[in-house]
């Protein structure tokens, strides 16, 4: 369904489904909610994170998003809890399946994937850790200020590589193991939750072309930061997984 974007001031008026979203950057997070939307035709309005609106702090709980407000209900943040509101809203189109055992394995993915400890998480400390050591990724400002935020030390930003590179490999492994069984899919034979966050996590490493994603020239250097073990990882079918996922199912070009 279609969206758009509104004022601080209107977002807070207006009833219905509305998202606080990080404007300007493909943030993987934001991405996938957009997603899921999407696919589960909601109708909803997006307004841009203002750090100094103090309205919209209150109204959202934090200076964050993505952050999934519904009528006067509790604001939502956490990608579970955004996945959920939103099989909720549009239980026709569900993207959790119905087999115990498949929804277990579906949240176990997605977690390591948009998760704290995360691939997503890690990916974030490791172009931190890079940015503060003058080997690209975010610039020591942004890096300075996301650091702080997101648990950053020297220790855990050295260890942020290998955890990235050990979930591209399980994951790489689990498509694999599907596309052996016959299916394109993560788990089972249909879309899920977990085919959206792979395909929007996949910023983090290889940016759409700016055809589909007009992110700033410093965002798109920081996200395509390519270090030796970490590209040893990225596996191929990854990313024609990602390619495969926007072409059928989600909205191009991103509109940020």
């Amino acid at each position: 369904m279609a969206w758009h974007y509104v004022s601080v001031e209107e977002a807070i008026a207006r009833s219905g489904l509305r998202m606080v979203v990080v404007g300007g950057v493909p943030s993987p997070w934001g991405e996938a909610a957009k997603g899921l939307f999407h696919i589960h035709r909601l109708d909803w309005v997006a307004v841009r994170l203002a750090y100094d609106s103090d309205a919209l702090k209150q109204w959202a709980g934090q200076r964050s998003g993505p952050v999934a407000i519904y009528n006067e209900e509790r604001p939502r943040a956490g990608w579970a809890e955004i996945l959920l509101l939103a099989e909720r809203l549009a239980p026709a189109s569900p993207l959790l399946p119905a087999d115990a055992a498949e929804r277990a394995l579906v949240f176990g993915l997605a977690h390591e994937i948009c998760g704290e400890g995360g691939l997503g998480w890690s990916r974030r400390l490791q172009l931190v850790h890079a940015g503060l050591h003058g080997s690209g990724g975010f610039s020591e400002r942004v890096a300075r200020y996301i650091g702080k935020k997101y648990g950053y030390s020297p220790e855990v930003g050295a260890a942020a590589g290998t955890r990235v590179a050990h979930l591209l490999r399980m994951l790489a492994a689990r498509l694999h193991a599907q596309r052996a069984a016959g299916s394109d899919y993560y788990v089972g034979d249909a879309l899920t939750a977990v085919d959206v966050y792979s395909a929007t996590f996949m910023v983090m490493f290889r940016p759409l072309p700016p055809a589909q994603c007009a992110m700033d020239a410093a965002s798109r250097a920081a996200f395509d930061l390519r270090e030796p073990h970490t590209e040893a990882a990225l596996d191929p079918i990854v990313l024609a997984h990602r390619d495969r996922i926007y072409a059928d199912h989600l909205e191009l070009p991103l509109s940020l």
